[in-house]
């Protein structure tokens, strides 16, 4: 069942790459939870990946600087009782992470002005309120009673 890890259209981790280990899960499964190993962990070595182009495992590292344990990042699932649902989770974990992470910064935001309609609008806004509170006021002959 070798099938590579598909990533993005253009990247795909070869199954090669990917490291699989097994262990008891604390999830739901009842007494059939403590005796298989359901919990799917898998790990991918990115610093050593050829998968990867060298700005995107450059990116990938930097971005996952946290997650990482010696270069090494693992995902984990232990959601359901069939081992194999959880290596499907995995699978799809580890490929929705690597996604995010080596996608490139979305593009610098271009400073721009307000127009000059927006700036009449603006102005015209403020004297209509000032005329407001101006009309509250008491009349300036009511003022000494």
């Amino acid at each position: 069942m070798q099938r590579d890890l598909r990533v993005t259209g253009a990247v795909s981790i070869p199954e090669g790459e990917l490291h699989w280990r097994f262990s008891r899960s604390g999830g739901p499964g009842g007494q059939h939870a403590n005796t298989s190993d359901t919990r799917a962990a898998l790990s991918l070595d990115l610093a050593a990946t050829r998968a990867l182009s060298p700005e995107q495992r450059e990116r990938a590292l930097r971005r996952l600087g946290d997650r990482l344990n010696s270069g090494v990042l693992t995902v984990t699932a232990e959601d359901t009782r069939s081992q194999a649902r959880n290596r499907e989770l995995a699978r799809e974990r580890l490929a929705a992470t690597l996604a995010e992470v080596i996608a490139p910064p979305p593009p610098k935001r271009r400073r721009t002005r307000p127009g000059r309609a927006a700036g009449e609008r603006r102005l015209a806004a403020k004297r209509r309120r000032s005329e407001v509170k101006r009309s509250r006021s008491r009349p300036s002959g009511d003022a000494d009673r």
